[in-house]
């Protein structure tokens, strides 16, 4: 008789905590309920989910969010397609928006054809490993190495290695996420609106006879570009032609016409234009081991 007055009593005393706990929960969820547009979700359905972080948000929840908060437009996701960004700025009743697209550019021509390496290199097939012996064996120490950690690292399948060992980026599959800007070991990759077509295609620093030397594409720091360009676009800085983009709208390809190597170049629907006065490259097999390159 006791034992069950004492399960009766454990019972009873069970039910009424479970009642209490019922109802604080049910305050608590009443007091800290956090509204949440129901178009956050909606909007979410119809981005890519790609996470890429091309827009400048942590992924495509944030982005959602954003959109609804009216805090940024639909156009920014530049990895969906066109149309889906009109869909969602029809349905959330906003402008979509006008964002220049941005792609992803290489610093260097420096490919096996051009460029000679004064050592081979012997290890773990990445850019990243090859860099952190003696720079990967490059004559060039500021040269793409060539072994595709960049076309790996795109989940776009946005970049390919050609025949030469260089990157070829295809700016319509670009989504300008910025995977292979920082997985780079040289830096050489950057992100560029698509209006700016002048471009230097060479980091090296190196004194102008070294660099070319080096490699057949070198800025050689000569400075016809700078004196062809419209006053302020281009400036040598560290034996190195530099372009003040603010000054973009005074680009043209005329700064590329005395280039004696090329390496300053006008970038026409995704294709480099030399200018005039270029050296033309007619070898097509890899330059030959040189340990006596400067």
């Amino acid at each position: 008789m006791e034992i069950m007055s004492s399960i009766a009593v454990a019972g009873a005393f069970m039910a009424v905590l479970g009642t209490l706990l019922a109802w604080l929960l049910a305050v608590a969820n009443k007091r800290l309920y956090v509204y949440e547009d129901p178009r956050i979700g909606e909007v979410e359905e119809l981005l890519p989910k790609s996470n890429c972080g091309a827009c400048g948000t942590a992924g495509c929840r944030n982005f959602a969010e954003q959109v609804v908060a009216g805090e940024i437009v639909p156009a920014k996701c530049t990895v969906n397609a066109p149309e889906m960004n009109v869909y969602i700025a029809n349905f959330l009743g906003v402008e979509m928006g006008d964002v220049e697209k941005q792609v992803a550019r290489l610093a260097c021509a420096g490919g096996s054809h051009v460029a000679y390496m004064r050592a081979n290199y012997k290890g773990l097939g990445t850019c990243r490993a090859a860099a952190t012996v003696s720079g990967g064996g490059k004559a060039c120490a500021w040269g793409c190495l060539g072994l595709g950690d960049c076309e790996v690292e795109c989940d776009f399948d946005a970049i390919a290695m050609n025949q030469y060992g260089l990157p070829v980026v295809d700016a319509g599959k670009c989504t300008a996420c910025g995977d292979c800007v920082d997985v780079c070991p040289k830096d050489l990759f950057s992100l560029q609106p698509v209006s700016h077509k002048l471009w230097v295609a060479c980091k090296s620093r190196a004194d102008g006879d070294v660099s070319e030397a080096q490699c057949q594409v070198a800025c050689t720091a000569c400075g016809k570009c700078v004196m062809d360009a419209a006053p302020g676009l281009i400036r040598l800085d560290n034996n190195l032609a530099v372009i003040d983009y603010v000054k973009n709208h005074l680009a043209s390809p005329v700064a590329i016409e005395r280039c004696p190597t090329g390496a300053i170049v006008w970038l026409d629907d995704s294709r480099m234009v030399k200018g005039r006065e270029a050296k033309k490259i007619i070898r097509t097999e890899a330059l030959p081991l040189s340990a006596n390159v400067v």
